[in-house]
């Protein structure tokens, strides 16, 4: 990892594993363009040189920097010093104090951690997201994508939503390209097949049975004639530029995944890391263009994740493996409504690492078997340590700051039961890396 602390604060991200050719994404600051390194803030306050660097690297990709120059290569450790400022910067002094603790309790020489931890109080959380990289040529440049004007296959698994997919559907009818098909697997009880016949779309509509996510997309996959396939959610709202947007995205940065943003609310602001360009640490199969040949590369959706959840995170992260570019679109903008019946709702948890029931495991065993299988057990456990705690509260609750640290609290009082949860969902997931990935072939 760039540096060692990020193992404790962010155990299972992308950016932490090498991709094809056991590169890093993050740049060698050596070969950034001036015009891009005068963006940068050089940070002397590191004792080493190679922690400036490093630290300009973060700043290049955190920033939105989307280019081919040399990557990192030989990462070495810095000095404690250097690891306690560099999260000093970018994380929350909560969490600065949970890896000292941490640190403290795993048996590191405690006057040097202190001593580190001290040298460094002052540092100020920095502010890079509000200066982010821009790209001037994006709103003038005419893109030979659009202009070519291939094939989209729009893909939509639906169950049990015929309210909400009508505005669905009928949103895709006003959408400004036009060149596109629509592909639905719809799974609802009773299933409506006259439902169908107002809408003016290029429309395939496919009944499946089996009440199923990821074969319901990895069905629409087979089915698609696009050499584009945009993934999309029966509980969504977009405007009528949005298959334009993906597709001028992918021929802009010469990318092969655009993935769009999404608020939950009309009015709602995109937060503040997903306003720009940048290389993403995630994808999201409600909001994603993906190009058919990745498909063809790494295989379909993992089917060990039906009922589930991160089967999406997942095939994204073998995209980012492989080497294919996946670039954050502020463009191409949905609004998710998330609503509170049908869809995944009806067959699993709202949350990964929220349980509907309290002998249920904790977190949800999908989400064991992707962080054991990509990371190992030693990152997985970090991971739990720093979620599990947090996940006490409701979903209702998932971004009310006090409400979560008062979740972590209570989790020391049923400290029993959360251990009961984790072993379980670790026994459940170890079933899943016993029987392996369930990945077929495009």
């Amino acid at each position: 990892m760039l540096f060692e602390f990020l193992k404790y604060l962010q155990p299972t991200h992308y950016f932490g594993l090498p991709s094809a050719g056991h590169k890093m994404v993050y740049p060698d600051p050596g070969s950034l363009p001036k015009a891009i390194l005068n963006q940068l803030e050089r940070d002397l306050g590191f004792v080493d040189d190679r922690s400036v660097q490093y630290d300009l690297a973060w700043q290049a990709i955190h920033k939105g920097y989307i280019g081919n120059v040399n990557a990192l290569s030989g990462i070495e450790k810095v000095s404690v010093q250097d690891e306690y400022r560099f999260i000093r910067k970018y994380f929350n002094r909560v969490w600065v104090a949970y890896v000292l603790l941490l640190r403290i309790f795993s048996f590191k020489n405690p006057i040097k951690e202190l001593s580190a931890w001290m040298a460094t109080r002052h540092v100020k959380r920095s502010a890079y997201l509000k200066q982010p990289l821009h790209y001037p040529d994006w709103e003038g440049v005419a893109s030979k994508l659009l202009e070519s004007n291939p094939m989209v296959s729009v893909i939509i698994p639906t169950l049990n939503r015929y309210d909400y997919l009508k505005d669905v559907l009928t949103d895709l009818e006003q959408q400004d390209y036009k060149n596109f098909e629509v592909i639905v697997v719809d799974q609802s009880e009773p299933y409506d097949v006259a439902f169908y016949k107002a809408f003016k779309l290029n429309l395939m509509v496919s009944y499946q049975k089996e009440k199923a996510l990821w074969l319901a997309r990895n069905t629409a996959i087979k089915q698609a004639q696009g050499d584009y396939l945009l993934f999309f959610d029966d509980d969504s709202r977009v405007g009528t530029d949005w298959i334009r947007m993906h597709l001028k995205c992918l021929d802009f940065f010469k990318a092969e995944v655009s993935s769009g943003v999404s608020i939950s609310k009309v009015g709602a602001e995109v937060p503040a890391h997903y306003r720009f360009f940048k290389v993403s640490d995630q994808l999201d199969t409600g909001n994603a263009l993906v190009k058919r040949k990745v498909f063809e590369r790494v295989g379909l959706f993992d089917r060990q994740f039906e009922r589930q959840r991160m089967g999406d995170g997942e095939f994204g992260l073998r995209v980012y493996l492989i080497g294919f570019l996946n670039v954050s679109n502020p463009y191409a903008k949905r609004l998710h409504l998330k609503v509170d019946r049908g869809g995944l709702r009806d067959m699993g948890s709202w949350d990964a690492f929220r349980t509907k029931a309290w002998f249920a495991p904790r977190p949800i065993p999908s989400v064991l078997y992707f962080f054991r299988r990509y990371f190992g057990k030693t990152r997985s456990c970090y991971a739990l340590m720093r979620s599990v705690p947090f996940s006490i509260m409701p979903y209702r609750f998932k971004k009310n700051k006090p409400m979560l640290v008062l979740g972590a609290l209570v989790s020391v009082f049923i400290f029993p039961l959360v251990v009961f949860q984790v072993c379980k969902s670790w026994y459940l997931s170890g079933k899943k890396l016993k029987a392996g990935p369930l990945i077929e072939s495009l």
